[in-house]
Parts: C-alpha cells; structure tokens; sequence
C-alpha cells in the first residue's frame, strides 16, 4: 500500500504457527518470485466472476512469524504502535502450551479490530458455528484446511489483503470528507456569525446599528420599569460633517467617522451604548442616568472630545457635533417615542449655533414635526412647479455694463409664501432631490437665457451653481449638454459655478470633466474661492474661465486689513493665471471702490441689485442699457442712486 509519503510499501502479515517447519512453508509460498500469477488471476475470475479481468501484478509480503499467541499479540500491538499494522494474521487453531488460535485470535483483535484472520487447522473436530459464534467479525475470518495448497495461501493472501486495503482507503476517504464536511462547517458557522454581527453591527465603524440599539433600547426600558431607573438617549449628528467629504473624499470621511466611533466609546461606560444610525449620526444611550445633569454632562464631553483635531490629509480639521437629549419615560414612554423627541432636541441644537446639546422640550416636537412636513412637501414641489429662478446681475467693475447673471433658486411656497434655499438645499441634499432640481436648473435657466436673446434682449450669460454630489455623481456633461438642446442655447452663454471644494474632492476625474465643459464652450467658475483647501498647481491645470471670491472676504473687506490683503491676493493671484476675478456679496459703494483700485474684473451683490425675477430682471438690463452715462468711472454715486429707482 501506499504511505503518506506516496512511498510503496510491502503487505505486512503476521503467521502464528508452534511450528518452525510450518513458518518456512509460508516464506516460501509468500514471498516467492510469483510465477504463478497469472493462473492466480485466471482463479480469481473464476472465484469474483471478472471476465475482464487483466493478469494481476501482486504486492510483495512482509511477513512476521510468532511461535505462541502471547508473541503474536506483542507483534501486533507494535506493528500498529508503529503505524505499521497487518492486513492479515494466518493462526494455527493449536498451540500448546500456551494460548489456543480462538484466545490469539480474541487478543488480537483486541489490538488490531482490523488485521483479516486466517484460521489453519488440520483437525475437524471443531464446531465452527461455535467458533464463529464466539469470535464474531465473521466478514474478517476465513479458514484454511491443512494441508493446504499453495495457490490457497495466495488466494487468502490476496484477497484478504485486497479487502483489508479498500477497508483502509475508504476509511481514509470517509475520514477525509469528515474533515471537508467539518472544515466546511465551521467556515458556515463562522460566516453566519459574521452575517449575524454585520445584520446588527454598522460595516464602518463596528458599533451597533439601528437593529441593535432598538434591541438595547428594548432592554433598557424593560430594566427601567422594573427598578424605577430612568435612562437618556442621545442623538448626536456631526456639524458640517459633508464638507469633509466634499473636501477630501468619503474615504478621509470614513477615517473621520472610525475616529470618532472611538472617541465615543472611551466617553461611556460599558454598559451604555454607542449606536451609529446613519451618515453621520450617533445615538448614545446612558443607563441609568440619575439625573438631568448627568445626561448633559457626557453630551458637553462629547463635544470636548471632539472637538480635539482630526488629521485628514495632512490638514487638522476640527469638528463639532449637535446633541439632543430625551429621557425615559419623562419624555417618551417607547423606544420610538424618547429616539423621535432626542432626534428633535438634536434639530434645535443645530437651529441654536450647533457645537451644543439641548434636552427635549414639549415645543421641540413641533419643529421637528415642520422639518419632516417640509421635506415631505418638498418632494411634491418639482412636480407641481413650485420651484422658479431669480437672477442677480454680474457687472463690470469698470464700465458698469452688464454681461451675465447668476441664476439662484426659489421655493414659491402656497403657504410658506417665498422660502429661501438655505432652508430647504440642505434637505434636498440629505433626501437626494438635488439631482433632479440641480437638473431642472441648469434646463430652466437655460431656457430663460434663450428666451431672451429671441425676444431682442442684449446677449447675456447665466451662470448655474452646480452642488458637489451634482458634480461627483458623474453625469453632469450628459445633464449640461440636454438642458443647451433642449433650449437651443448656444453654450458660450451658459456658465457653471463649482465650489472650490467640489472641484478638488478628486482633481484628476474634476479635470476630465471641467475640460469636457471647456470643449464644449462652456465657461466654468470656481464659487466660493478662499474657503477650500485648493493645491495651486491642480487649479493651474483646470480648464477655469473665472475664480469668484467668498463673500466672507468681502463683507469686511475695508474695515479688516487681513481681508483687505486676501482679496488684493487673489486678484493677483487670478490674473497671473488668465483668469478673471468676480467678487460676490458686494453691498457698499466703497467695497466696489476698492475692488476697483486691486483691478477685480466684476461683482456681484445689493450694492447693484437684489436677485429678481426674470421679468423685473430683464426690465432692469433694458434700462440699465439706456441709462446717460453709465460709463463714467466717477460717477457711481449717480448712476448707483439712478438704479434705486429700477429696483
């Protein structure tokens, strides 16, 4: 047979016989040269009825001989100690003085329940039912007459040796299914614990999901009821959290979240939870929690805790979270109940500055209430066009003329009346409509521009603010390019407003796409310029037409120095790039003053006009063009007060 190591190795067998002379006989029949194998083989198709049977090549014989049972059995105890163990065992029935074959043979299966026995005798006095009775394994007994003929002893020899090494194989291979099956098993066992803890774990950050904590939450209030204890739930929602996405990519915002999942767990003890809810949310909840204080105290840690600076991109970033705080069963008799009034709490701590936490109070729920009906009236607002464009002048800061306009949403409530979209972007972002009314933007104001032009107007530019998820969502030439078709505008007149964040989220694909935009003859603007963490040498690479400087530079523009060098900076900077400069939020004739003296190209703001309607706005361009002496540099005053009137 063959060993672990694929080496072949002789059939061992054992001959217990009192008889020296009966030893010889069996060497020589078994460990002959074999030149009878062939009619061996002719028998053994006689014998299993094989008739395609081809001439077998026999295995050789290693062959042990044993005088006394007592001696045998010690040869079998250490051949399969050895690993080693026989196939087969010939025993001689007598063997006086000591054991008889029926005592050998119970030993040795005793040592060896494997080893075939083979019973010689030359006596017929035996019983043999008996002795199969006694024995038993009757499909490893066979018996051999004396005198026997040497093609029995091989016949034996191999056939028994035969079935002793299938035995052993199909042992062997149901062993090694056992360990496939078991292997297998254990993997299955191990992947549905890994099901089990990602169907109640947050993937991210490890901590316990919404699945989780309402199982906690269960928890807690049945240990509440029952010890009279109350305990606080938490809702903490990280302030300006998008903009580390925007900035740096949602794989620094995923290192962000990790970092503050640990943070969080060191603020609590063991038996409190840390849930993630979503984005990026957090629900805490503190059981027992003695008193108001307490609550409000692990909500100001928590903002201290974060308020130490992340490293993202080599750059501290610094975050702050808002926390609403409710209390069971004060404030909620039901998990829903206490999360939906914490989730209000948290809502008003934003409303109040964010960097805070608020306990719930009765009047919360109400503004909570408004945002959800805000939001769900929200979705209904595209379809029942509800949505219309105003449009603020850009003018030239040295003639006065004006060349374009940035188009600025409005939400014509029927009875919110005109709601501004710092109310409701932020929720057409969180629920995903930003696609589609950052889509019907770029259509509308496109078509307005084109309305224009049909109808005599002086050729003007829009300019369309395009959000960041906008741009990352990868489809924004396919939606620019149907919204010019659909209108028939030639594409000089469309400009797109980018956020410097937006652009440098992920400058090589930002590059691809600007410079698509550029080929088609669109005109790019990076908003907000001054705010971000832009690399010069990226935005020297960009396909830009214009930078537009923060209003927050502006707003103090003459009354802070640093302001003042910032804005002069960026001018430079700008023009050493052939790039025009427009400063937004201009509302003083002496901040105009100013940008004037550093060269800024144009401005924006209510020192010129408010953002107006389409009707009042193309009213005020046709006046604006008749108006005497626009032009005149030293005249501001005049013409500025002469627009007053317009407006």
């Amino acid at each position: 047979m063959k060993t672990d190591d694929g080496r072949i190795e002789n059939v061992r067998i054992l001959i217990t016989d009192d008889n020296a002379a009966i030893h010889e006989d069996f060497r020589r029949i078994l460990t002959a040269s074999i030149q009878d194998d062939a009619s061996l083989s002719e028998a053994e198709k006689l014998l299993f009825g094989d008739p395609t049977a081809t001439p077998a090549h026999h295995p050789a014989y290693a062959l042990d001989f044993a005088l006394q049972g007592q001696q045998a059995v010690q040869w079998a105890k250490r051949a399969r100690a050895d690993g080693r163990p026989y196939a087969l065992a010939f025993v001689d029935m007598r063997m006086p003085p000591g054991w008889d074959g029926l005592e050998t043979i119970e030993h040795l299966w005793k040592e060896d329940p494997d080893v075939q026995i083979v019973i010689c005798s030359a006596h017929s006095d035996y019983d043999w039912r008996d002795i199969f009775e006694r024995l038993g394994h009757s499909d490893k007994l066979l018996i051999l007459k004396k005198p026997f003929e040497p093609i029995e002893v091989l016949q034996c020899a191999s056939a028994l040796s035969r079935k002793w090494q299938h035995e052993r194989a199909l042992e062997a291979h149901v062993e090694s299914l056992e360990q496939v099956i078991t292997a297998r098993t254990e993997k299955l066992e191990a992947a549905n614990l890994q099901l089990r803890h990602l169907a109640t774990h947050d993937a991210l950050t490890g901590l316990p999901n919404r699945v989780l904590l309402d199982d906690r939450l269960a928890q807690a209030i049945a240990h509440a009821d029952r010890d009279s204890q109350p305990f606080a739930v938490l809702m903490l929602d990280l302030d300006r959290f998008k903009l580390i996405n925007d900035s740096f990519g949602h794989r620094s915002g995923d290192m962000v979240l990790n970092e503050v999942a640990r943070r969080l767990q060191g603020l609590v003890r063991s038996i409190d939870t840390v849930a993630r809810v979503g984005g990026d949310e957090f629900v805490l909840v503190v059981s027992p929690a003695a008193a108001r204080a307490d609550a409000e105290e692990i909500g100001e840690r928590a903002n201290e805790i974060l308020s130490a600076p992340f490293q993202v991109e080599g750059v501290d970033f610094r975050i702050s979270s808002s926390i609403g705080i409710a209390f069971y069963p004060t404030d909620g008799g039901s998990a829903e109940s206490v999360l939906a009034h914490a989730d209000a709490a948290m809502y008003c701590a934003k409303e109040r500055g964010r960097n805070n936490c608020q306990c719930f109070s009765p009047g919360m729920k109400s503004v909570a209430l408004e945002r959800v009906s805000l939001e769900s009236e929200l979705h209904q607002a595209l379809m029942l066009a509800q949505f219309e464009l105003f449009y603020q002048p850009k003018v030239d800061t040295a003639s006065g003329d004006i060349h374009s306009a940035e188009a600025l949403i409005r939400w014509r409530h029927p009875q919110r009346g005109l709601i501004q979209p710092m109310e409701f972007i932020p929720l057409a972002e969180e629920s995903g409509l930003i696609h589609e009314i950052g889509a019907w933007v770029l259509g509308e104001a496109c078509r307005q521009c084109a309305v224009w032009q049909r109808a005599g107007q002086p050729p003007l530019r829009v300019a369309v603010n395009v959000s960041a998820s906008q741009f990352r969502r990868g489809d924004l030439l396919e939606v620019v390019r149907g919204a010019l078709q659909k209108s028939q505008l030639d594409p000089r007149f469309l400009e797109i407003e980018l956020t410097e964040s937006a652009v440098m989220t992920n400058p090589e694909d930002s590059a691809a796409v600007l410079e698509q935009l550029s080929r088609m003859g669109v005109l790019v603007s990076v908003d907000d310029f001054g705010t971000g963490y832009s690399s010069m040498s990226y935005l020297r690479r960009f396909p830009i037409d214009k930078l537009k400087i923060d209003r927050s530079f502006i707003a103090e523009l003459t009354t802070r120095a640093d302001d003042a060098s910032i804005v002069q900076a960026i001018v430079s900077l700008a023009h050493g790039l052939r790039l025009k400069v427009v400063a937004e939020g201009v509302e003083t004739l002496e901040q105009l003053k100013f940008l004037q003296s550093v060269g800024c190209d144009q401005y924006q703001g209510y020192h010129f006009s408010e953002p107006l309607p389409a009707a009042e706005f193309a009213e005020l361009v046709t006046r604006w063009q008749k108006a005497e002496d626009r032009s005149s540099l030293d005249d501001f005053s005049r013409t500025h007060s002469k627009l007053s009137a317009y407006r």
